[in-house]
């Protein structure tokens, strides 16, 4: 009897050692200190890539307003063409107007075999086209202001340029005429508007930034109470919760474009 309870106990001391065994295999995985080593190394990288992206933010906050301004002065810079051009536009339409006065009454005098009236409508047109005749327009009607005012058979020169259809049509009747006029205006708009969709950009990526800012907060805030718990299993719960907030806030600010000026950006 005595014997067979010596056994009894050996075999109890050998489960006995072989649980103690188990436990400090399992201990061994995550043990305390590793826990507080890896908790405070991703404190310190959430802390410096929360602060990465409250900078970035910072300046996608303020290219959004100089975009904004820039595109403010465009814009004026623009509308202030666009009226300029409307009022040269009106200006050189009357002097098509004028012009084509004069030519009518070189045609009417022509035909009429005036040379009287022929020689001094064609003097009010040199004299007035000389002064007031736009290039762009000479070159929409074929008028050659250096040959018509040469001194040689100037007249002839003038009756035969009439007789070609460009001399007496508006140039006013092409749309493509009459737009280039407000083409420095509109590539003014066009550059205000390309801004200002630039300072929408900007808006729009400095408030993703401050949503990654959010989830770092929150990550922070795990890791900050992963040593409150004394579990060991309630830690490592809370702190794969943070890991897990910390993977999806780099995630997704890979993805958000970073400025194209600014800070150390340029």
């Amino acid at each position: 009897m005595g014997e067979e309870k010596k056994e009894v106990k050996e075999t109890k001391e050998v489960k006995e050692e072989g649980k103690e065994k188990k436990t400090e295999g399992k201990k061994s995985f995550l043990s305390e200190n590793a826990l507080e080593i890896i908790t405070v190394i991703l404190l310190g990288i959430t802390a410096l890539l929360t602060a990465w992206a409250s900078y970035v933010g910072s300046i996608h906050g303020g290219n959004q307003a100089t975009n904004y301004a820039t595109s403010n002065n465009l814009a004026s810079d623009g509308n202030s063409l666009y009226n300029a051009a409307v009022q040269t536009l009106s200006q050189d339409m009357s002097i098509w107007n004028t012009i084509a006065s004069y030519e009518v009454e070189i045609l009417y005098a022509d035909s009429a075999k005036d040379n009287a009236a022929i020689e001094a409508n064609v003097w009010k047109l040199q004299w007035f086209c000389e002064d007031n005749l736009p290039e762009n327009m000479a070159a929409a009607i074929g008028y050659d202001v250096e040959k018509f005012t040469d001194g040689n058979n100037d007249t002839q020169d003038i009756l035969n340029w009439l007789k070609d259809d460009k001399a007496i049509t508006s140039p006013f009747t092409s749309q493509e005429f009459i737009d280039k006029y407000f083409d420095e205006a509109n590539a003014k708009l066009e550059e205000a508007e390309k801004t200002i969709e630039q300072g929408k950009q900007d808006n729009a990526n400095g408030d993703k930034f401050s949503l990654v800012t959010v989830l770092y907060s929150v990550a922070l805030f795990m890791l900050g109470i992963v040593g409150v718990f004394k579990n060991p299993t309630n830690k490592k719960f809370v702190l794969l919760v943070s890991v897990v907030c910390l993977i999806i806030a780099v995630v997704f600010m890979v993805t958000i474009p970073l400025p194209t000026s600014g800070g150390i950006f340029g």
